[in-house]
């Protein structure tokens, strides 16, 4: 390979390289704080508006295996709970998987989801798959703790 391509390519890695070293804990990040504002402001509706929430799991969600009561308790506590973990960073892992899982629950429970907000639940998803792929970065509790217990990775 001729020098000056070379060349290219070293500035070329040093840059991809500087990105991810700084780019890329900012957009897993955004991220988690993303879902967990969405999934946390849910929650708060749920619970603020009690009545209408129980109204909305015995008529219209259809929530398998659960009955409606224990849907709505347990549905408001998942979006008031596990955001807090994701936003920050602790359990970063486990806790996306719930809420990702918990994500396709909800798609899956509201038909009537389908036709206004599936795009948004699609990419609600999509960011906590990437958060347990890639983890939480080193902007979370989880990377603290590792490095107080003397390890870099997972």
């Amino acid at each position: 390979m001729p020098q000056e391509h070379r060349s290219w390519l070293q500035h070329y890695e040093r840059l991809v390289c500087g990105l991810e070293t700084f780019v890329a804990p900012a957009l897993l990040l955004v991220c988690r704080l993303w879902v967990a504002v969405v999934f946390f402001t849910s929650g708060m509706t749920k619970i603020n508006t009690w009545e209408s929430t129980l109204y909305l799991f015995e008529y219209e969600y259809q929530v398998p295996l659960l009955s409606w009561e224990l849907a709505a308790m347990l549905g408001t506590i998942t979006e008031l709970v596990v955001p807090c973990f994701i936003a920050i960073g602790l359990l970063t892992r486990p806790m996306a998987c719930v809420l990702f899982i918990f994500n396709i629950i909800a798609v899956w429970s509201y038909p009537a989801l389908w036709q206004t907000g599936f795009y948004d639940h699609q990419l609600w998803g999509l960011m906590l798959l990437i958060v347990v792929v890639w983890g939480p970065g080193i902007l979370s509790v989880d990377h603290f703790v590792r490095q107080l217990m003397g390890r870099d990775k997972p």
